[in-house]
């Protein structure tokens, strides 16, 4: 999960320092197109015949994760364009609040008490992190990216569903990917000629998508062999490296009650994850 969270916030990097180039939804074509283009020759050669190793009953379990995780991801990478590092990953890092929201007023599911608390806590944590540090010129970023955890809780909640139904990783993983592909299409077709791209920047379209599927992977495996509520905890780390990259990279420094909202908002998605397996 560690590894993770690293390769998470080396793909935000990625997507930072493409912000001058590449058009989100181009970015998100790359996104995609990598990880199925690996994705697939695997498929090929493991899960044959093909038909039946990609062929699946919860087609519309799979299209709603699709569409939402895509949707997520646009806002997101969006967000990591416009405000520091860290704050948009912290904002999509809201998305266990969001999902508990979702399970209690959405699907009307009962919650557990430290559930509640961990929501409280986590949005606290949020109206810190939004005020005073978010500049007015950088609204639009904090609410894409309060957006992408908003829109995220559907699509954790979707694999959720997909896992619990036996649907494998892999299936989850390459739908999601082939989507990404669809969805960037019009962003690629409109964009400049690849002849175009200097050295440098193939190297940040082909940054973000493997370690996008590297951390996806990675992610897939730490919860398949680790205690659950371990990981959930540690994948909160992706916001420290995020942190980390951003001081180094672009000197960005956040004042200290954003500093004190990133710790709540950790916590309570941490007190989150820890309360989802007592919801019934």
């Amino acid at each position: 999960m560690l590894a993770a969270s690293l390769l998470f916030a080396c793909m935000g990097v990625c997507v930072k320092l493409s912000a001058d180039h590449f058009s989100a939804n181009e970015l998100i074509w790359w996104r995609g197109a990598i990880a199925t283009a690996l994705i697939l020759p695997w498929v090929l050669v493991t899960r044959s015949p093909l038909g039946t190793s990609l062929g699946t009953r919860f087609w519309r379990l799979h299209l709603v994760r699709g569409l939402s995780g895509v949707a997520a991801l646009i806002f997101y990478f969006h967000a990591i364009t416009l405000i520091p590092l860290a704050t948009a990953v912290t904002l999509n890092y809201t998305s266990p609040l969001f999902l508990g929201v979702l399970l209690h007023f959405g699907l009307k599911q009962r919650v557990s008490e430290q559930l509640r608390w961990a929501i409280a806590i986590g949005f606290v944590g949020l109206i810190l992190v939004l005020r005073p540090s978010i500049a007015s010129d950088q609204w639009l970023g904090a609410l894409l990216g309060l957006g992408s955890g908003c829109i995220a809780s559907i699509a954790y909640l979707t694999v959720r569903q997909l896992g619990e139904a036996g649907e494998p990783e892999w299936r989850t993983v390459f739908y999601f990917s082939l989507m990404s592909c669809l969805a960037g299409l019009p962003g690629l077709i409109t964009s400049a000629p690849l002849s175009a791209h200097s050295g440098k920047q193939w190297l940040v379209l082909i940054g973000i998508g493997l370690f996008g599927l590297a951390a996806q992977l990675c992610m897939t495996s730490a919860y398949r062999r680790g205690q659950p509520l371990v990981t959930a905890s540690l994948s909160n780390s992706t916001v420290l490296f995020a942190s980390a990259f951003g001081m180094v990279l672009w000197g960005e420094h956040l004042p200290v009650s954003a500093w004190v909202g990133v710790a709540l908002i950790v916590a309570g998605g941490t007190l989150a994850n820890l309360a989802r397996p007592t919801i019934n």
